[in-house]
């Protein structure tokens, strides 16, 4: 029995049970492998005798099936268990049952721990039950839901642990849920590059999204630095662990805004236990369904360019997203029931299809069929009767050759010569009259060609999605929300902060989601700010005149705010305030410039006065950072600024090559060192520091707009620079 009263000896013992555990299944797996090794020398050396009808086969796959399997959950186990090897748990609960003396002792980690499979865990998954009493209670009176029921008691003790290498840094007794001192030194840290998993400063309110499993529809409206990314991800963590035998990693898909924030966010589900979901960007899934229709579709991203280099947004792209324009499409699709057709009576082997059957067919019979599908169930249904009157099958390509027939009554099957129809009758501009193979659709048609193609053509249903989630909610219009609603009917968690809108006006998806989704929905909010300091939380608030976020009080280095004559001075200003790892960045740091004090902003890692005790920061003249970015307005300029800065870099011993990255839309990975970027491209990440640079002149709405999404992605320093144009 484990004395786990002390966190310091239980830990020591608990470090040792993992590692005879790993030893136990490193055993096993030898063992496992011995058994297929087996397998497959007695499969050739009998398998020309085995029965004839393959039973003995069969079952021998079967066995060998099941023990690679095994191998695999037992490879899983190991790699889990090496992992808490490193932080085996954070918190603990002391808990005393109602009618009991004594307390219980619950220690929470990453993962359930117990010496053999069965036996009482002596470390509980941060998912489990139990583990709700960390999260979601101070000392005193307390409860938890199990499937069993409702545990009710008391809290006597909580305690906070941080764990690094199997070496326990600190350990203290807590009154509190979550104490700030800990929240403080954990959002003050620097030493991620990627989304980092919350597990051990959960808050209640996160919690509770976290664990809800009752709403189908949950939509969370989080302002930007409150977490709702982390927390949506963790949910699925959590549904995944709450009900393993219906919902798999394979059943859930991430729509993300591109392919560097899916790398960003990659890690956090494996880190939690769980394997990997689908991922992909709603645009890039348009293109491939309207792949038929045009040669080409743009994206968000194109959209946004032509906006900055134009005055305004366009009128008529803006219309192309309105309700006005859902309700006129779904008039034009009713009217296309009699205006697209042309029937007439079809013969074929002295069988004959009159017109009036026909119409029954098509209007009656199979009237629920979209409209361009519709004609195959009547072709179907009349080559099931030419079969049964002649008593045989017909051959496939005369099949073929009879649903030609009948799609040939459309006066046309293509989407984008319908959708221009459509436009003309709303006195809107035409595409251009093209073959498919040189058509281009500009992403304000890109939308409404799909929604055509959904409403007009029956189509396969994502069956397999049990849960989607949606980032970025407030750049999503209407129809596409109607056509995700097409697509999906499962449960869903849509997030996003109405304040990071890409667009002139700032869009509030939750003003028209309840009028889709209906009663489903269940709306949360979230307006505390964790990620940046209070001074660059307050000055990206002052923007866009945000005034409802409640900002963590964690403080750091005014906003420094700076005027330039050019792109080349901003970025000297740049570089001397730069502060990353040297080890990182630079092959000789003494080649690196001073800044203006004449010290060198890169700090050797010996010089660092770094400590794991809660509230203590890094010293002020010693800042050492991950990560950096430089955030201008368009592709063009970040091109440009790249171009400049590594020629200033190079010249100073920086590692250009492997610590200096362009994000450009076709990205796929993010990287430590310095990132030079669009601020649309920026959306979802964050730096440790940044330099946002904005054209002094440019005070449109959508640059306000992108000036605070550059600024809200600093976590430690901001530099806001404006560069004055002659």
């Amino acid at each position: 029995m484990i004395d786990n009263r002390d966190g310091r000896i239980y830990l020591d013992a608990v470090l040792e049970k993992i590692r005879q555990r790993i030893l136990s299944i490193d055993e096993s797996l030898l063992e496992g492998q011995k058994e297929i090794d087996e397998m497959h020398e007695y499969y050739w050396q009998n398998y020309t005798e085995m029965d004839e009808y393959g039973y003995e086969n069969f079952d021998n796959q079967q066995a060998l099936l099941h023990q690679i399997n095994a191998n695999q959950e037992q490879l899983k186990l190991k790699h889990r268990f090496r992992k808490m090897l490193d932080s085996p748990f954070f918190g603990r609960v002391d808990f005393c049952y109602e009618g009991d003396e004594e307390p219980e002792i619950f220690y929470i980690g990453i993962g359930n721990f117990a010496e053999k499979t069965g036996a009482l865990p002596l470390i509980y998954d941060w998912r489990s039950p139990v583990s709700g009493l960390f999260y979601d209670y101070d000392k005193g009176p307390a409860s938890y839901q199990a499937p069993m029921g409702e545990f009710s008691g008391e809290i006597t003790a909580k305690w906070q642990y941080k764990i690094r290498r199997g070496k326990l840094v600190y350990a203290f007794e807590s009154d509190t849920k979550i104490d700030d001192e800990i929240l403080k030194a954990e959002l003050g840290s620097h030493g991620e590059i990627q989304l980092k998993n919350i597990i051990r400063t959960i808050q209640k309110e996160q919690n509770a999204i976290i664990r809800n499993t009752s709403d189908k529809i949950l939509v969370i409206q989080g302002a930007a630095g409150s977490g709702k990314t982390s927390v949506a991800l963790h949910r699925i963590a959590y549904l995944l662990y709450h009900d393993r035998k219906h919902l798999k990693s394979s059943n859930i898909l991430i729509l993300s805004p591109n392919g560097v924030f899916s790398d960003y966010i990659s890690h956090i589900l494996p880190e939690l236990g769980e394997e990997n979901i689908q991922e992909m960007s709603f645009d890039l899934f348009a293109y491939r369904q309207l792949k038929g229709t045009a040669a080409d579709c743009e994206d968000r991203c194109d959209q946004i360019e032509r906006n900055l280099l134009a005055d305004k947004e366009d009128p008529i792209a803006l219309e192309k997203q309105s309700q006005r324009f859902i309700t006129h499409m779904e008039g034009f699709l009713l009217r296309l029931e009699d205006e697209l057709m042309n029937f007439a009576p079809v013969e074929y082997k002295n069988v004959t299809l009159t017109e009036s059957r026909l119409l029954d067919l098509f209007y009656n019979k199979f009237g629920e069929i979209p409209l361009l599908s519709r004609m195959d169930a009547v072709a179907d249904t009349f080559i099931d009767e030419v079969e049964t009157l002649k008593n045989k099958d017909l051959p496939e390509e005369e099949k073929q050759e009879l649903i030609s027939r009948f799609r040939q009554m459309y006066d046309t099957r293509d989407f984008y010569v319908l959708y221009n129809r459509f436009l003309e009758e709303e006195g809107l501009p035409l595409l251009p009259d093209l073959p498919p193979e040189e058509r281009k659709l500009a992403y304000e048609d890109v939308y409404p060609v799909l929604y055509l193609k959904y409403r007009l053509q029956k189509r396969k249903g994502r069956q397999d999605i049990k849960h989607l989630v949606v980032d970025e909610m407030q750049d999503y219009s209407r129809l596409q929300y109607l056509i995700l609603k097409e697509m999906f009917s499962c449960r869903m968690t849509i997030l996003g902060d109405r304040a990071q809108t890409m667009a002139d006006e700032k869009q509030d998806a939750l003003s028209f989601l309840p009028k889709i989704f209906g009663k489903d929905i269940r709306r949360i909010v979230m307006n505390k700010s964790y990620r940046n300091t209070v001074e660059i939380s307050s000055y990206a608030n002052a923007l866009t005149g945000v005034d409802d976020v409640e900002l963590f009080d964690r403080h750091g280095k005014p906003v420094t705010e700076k005027t330039f004559s050019s792109l080349d001075q901003a970025l000297d200003a740049a570089v001397r305030e730069l502060r990353l790892d040297p080890e990182l960045v630079a092959a000789s740091p003494e080649g690196f410039p001073e800044n203006a004090s004449g010290e060198s902003p890169v700090v050797r890692n010996a010089d660092r006065h770094d400590s794991d005790t809660p509230g203590e920061p890094v010293a002020d003249n010693a800042p050492i950072f991950e990560t950096a970015a430089v955030i201008l307005r368009t592709a063009a300029e970040a091109e440009q600024a790249y171009a400049i800065l590594r020629e200033k870099l190079t010249a100073r011993d920086f590692d250009v090559k492997n610590a200096l990255s362009l994000l450009h839309r076709d990205s796929t990975t993010f990287r430590k060192g310095l990132t030079v970027t669009t601020f649309y491209l920026a959306k979802g990440l964050e730096f440790d520091q940044v330099f946002s640079i904005f054209p002094e002149k440019d005070q449109r709405p959508l640059v306000r707009q992108a000036r605070y999404i550059a600024a809200t992605r600093a976590l430690h320093e901001l530099y806001a620079y404006e560069i004055i144009h002659s």
